[in-house]
């Protein structure tokens, strides 16, 4: 196998889950650096996250995880409203417009801190984090902030993303500094490297028009086969073809890694010894673009080929339910930087422990993964169990554990 062969083995959903499940051993064997596991707990995660998707969900028909669900804000699907306003000419035109917004609006979704907030116009309402986020990246896809085309204004074109000013970002985001935000110059960056990757790569992202990210839709369309496209497969297309998006960390025989970091007791027989990928943002992104493609007439397969997300609302999930319990408390009292070995293992033991939650709780409610994918538990109940719980122990609601964050990882 060739070297480049070997590092692009880490650019997987399957490599993500694999090497989770390993640290997870290791844990369960009392080898890991820095958390404690208590399955016993895991009762006590069902239970909050059962109760959690009931309230939202009382029907259990829980939707995908992805970023439309903020796009849906108050019970009116804004997308929908400003997409048939426009008017896309056909369903390959609405994809690719969905495409750009969605990879831009991703893009922006690192964690913002708890000072920020959005003031959205058209609800009259103030709205923080994740939902802020998204409602202030719709609001500026709208007002054309990234189209080259006045008179077209849902698109996002290379060219007008790798000269974004930081002052229109701040702006569209209303930052201010009674109003900061976490990581903004990290997420300035990462779309002036998005506009870098689409326009040096027209092969790729020209295919129709001038060079924009939402030509990857096209890319999907001519791979599918009978009409269908893996899951996991939306993941690998996303780390090979933006893969000098994310910023420059480790590399392995020139191939960029992303969200890929060490852990001294990750072992394997080859070059990729050590390697922990964890892929967050692109998951994220992933879980996010099939329902534009599904919305083309596409199918997409094997949903749970994807894994959890490796972020700090369902990571919070297990430390506050006692899952996982830090060999020194006094970890959780100070800030630390996301390469840390202790935040590496936080994060890859939150996706093996999702996998077994999923398990749990498909059997206490009778369902099987192929009609309640791991997609759906991260909607209906981790992510929302864990903020839920966070706001209960804490003030600020803040995760307990704090993470220094430049806006390019969660």
């Amino acid at each position: 196998m060739k070297p480049e062969t070997v590092a692009f083995s880490l650019l997987t959903s399957e490599a993500v889950r694999t090497r989770a499940h390993k640290l997870l051993e290791l844990g369960l064997d009392g080898k890991l650096l820095h958390f404690q596991i208590d399955l016993k707990r895991l009762d006590a995660a069902s239970d909050l996250v059962i109760k959690t998707m009931r309230a939202a969900y009382p029907s259990l028909d829980v939707p995908l995880h992805s970023r439309w669900r903020h796009f849906e804000f108050q019970g009116i699907e804004r997308w929908a409203l400003i997409s048939r306003k426009f008017g896309a000419a056909d369903e390959a035109a609405h994809a690719r417009a969905a495409f750009d917004l969605a990879i831009i609006s991703v893009l922006l979704d690192a964690g913002a801190g708890l000072r920020w907030c959005y003031h959205d116009h058209v609800s009259g309402q103030t709205i923080g984090r994740s939902e802020g986020l998204a409602l202030a990246s719709l609001t500026m896809f709208q007002n054309g902030v990234f189209s080259a085309d006045p008179s077209d204004p849902l698109r996002a074109d290379a060219a007008i993303l790798q000269n974004l000013q930081a002052e229109q970002i701040r702006l569209g985001l209303q930052i201010t500094e009674r109003n900061p935000m976490v990581g903004i110059d990290g997420r300035i960056a990462l779309l002036h490297r998005l506009g870098r990757t689409v326009s040096e790569n027209p092969g790729v992202f020209g295919g129709h028009d001038t060079p924009r990210p939402g030509a990857l839709f096209d890319i999907f369309v001519n791979e599918a086969n009978d009409g269908a496209i893996p899951a996991a497969s939306i993941l690998t297309k996303l780390l090979t073809h933006f893969a000098r998006v994310w910023p420059s960390r480790l590399t392995l025989d020139g191939v960029a890694l992303g969200d890929c970091w060490r852990h001294p007791l990750m072992t394997a027989g080859d070059a990729t010894n050590g390697f922990v990928p964890l892929h967050k943002l692109a998951q994220w992104l992933a879980y996010s673009l099939i329902e534009p493609l599904q919305g083309a007439g596409l199918k997409v397969t094997d949903v749970d080929g994807l894994t959890g997300l490796a972020e700090y609302r369902n990571g919070g999930l297990f430390v506050d339910t006692g899952v996982l319990a830090l060999r020194d408390p006094l970890q959780a009292t100070h800030e630390h930087d996301v390469s840390s070995v202790f935040v590496v293992e936080w994060r890859a033991l939150t996706v093996a422990l999702l996998d077994l939650l999923a398990e749990m709780i498909r059997h206490r409610l009778n369902v099987d993964a192929r009609s309640f994918p791991l997609a759906m538990l991260l909607q209906g109940g981790t992510w929302a169990a864990g903020r839920t719980l966070a706001q209960k122990l804490r003030p600020d609601g803040a995760p307990p554990i704090r993470v220094a964050s430049d806006g390019s990882v969660f």
